[in-house]
């Protein structure tokens, strides 16, 4: 099987991340990269220690995807990124990387909203930030995407053309409307989602944190959808 690059942003996950580490397939284990935004909880070690390469990514989540990917192992035609809260599940990664390795799609991405979803597991606020997102893109672009999981996978060439710009939460948003807008060849797989293994949320673990999410969020839709509303 061709390489697979698996890029993990995180900050402060030592409770969760070595069994999300080991939970991965061993033909996806190759190249398992941790973009660390800071952790001082021992994340950085239990990754090493469970197999991972780990970078300093700095804070911002789209900052360390971007920089997760231009780091990962050069002859890896396939780019996968998911969290590193146990929520995802990695034991389900070739549903993702599967398609866009066969070269049947260019973009696939879980669907937690369509999926079986643990009691808790997703709020309602975030299931509705992912239906309006929806809903705007496919007004716009004509895709209709049910949510914005981090758990997707993406072709080298074809996430190195859509120019990401977004350092922020903002980051799968935009990759989601530029891959509309571009024409990918996109599936939404439907997968089981969990309750995050330890630690708190930096999205829907409290008010701050999710207001600061929603309002990047929103600001990048509408950076995007002006940005290609204009070329």
């Amino acid at each position: 099987m061709e390489p697979v690059s698996l890029i993990i942003p995180t900050l402060n996950e030592a409770a969760a991340i070595g069994s999300v580490i080991q939970e991965i397939p061993p033909a996806f284990a190759g190249d398992i990269i941790i973009a660390d935004g800071g952790s001082t909880d021992g994340t950085k070690d239990i990754a090493r220690a469970a197999g991972a390469r780990v970078i300093d990514a700095g804070r911002g989540y789209g900052r360390a995807c971007a920089l997760g990917a231009a780091a990962a192992d050069p002859a890896s035609r396939v780019i996968v990124f998911m969290d590193g809260d146990g929520a995802d599940r990695g034991d389900l990664i070739a549903r993702i990387a599967g398609p866009v390795l066969r070269g049947s799609h260019d973009f696939v991405l879980a669907s937690r909203t369509r999926g079986e979803r643990a009691p808790g597991a997703m709020l309602w606020h975030q299931v509705l930030a992912g239906r309006i997102a929806g809903f705007g893109i496919g007004a716009l672009y004509g895709v209709h995407y049910s949510d914005m999981c981090a758990f997707r996978a993406i072709d080298r060439s074809a996430l190195q053309k859509l120019q990401l710009r977004e350092m922020t939460y903002g980051w799968n948003v935009e990759m989601q409307m530029r891959a509309a807008r571009d024409g990918l060849r996109i599936l939404e797989v439907p997968l089981p989602y969990r309750c995050r293994a330890g630690g708190v949320s930096k999205v829907a673990g409290s008010f701050r944190g999710s207001l600061r999410a929603g309002s990047r969020i929103l600001a990048a839709f509408w950076r995007v959808a002006r940005d290609v509303s204009q070329c």
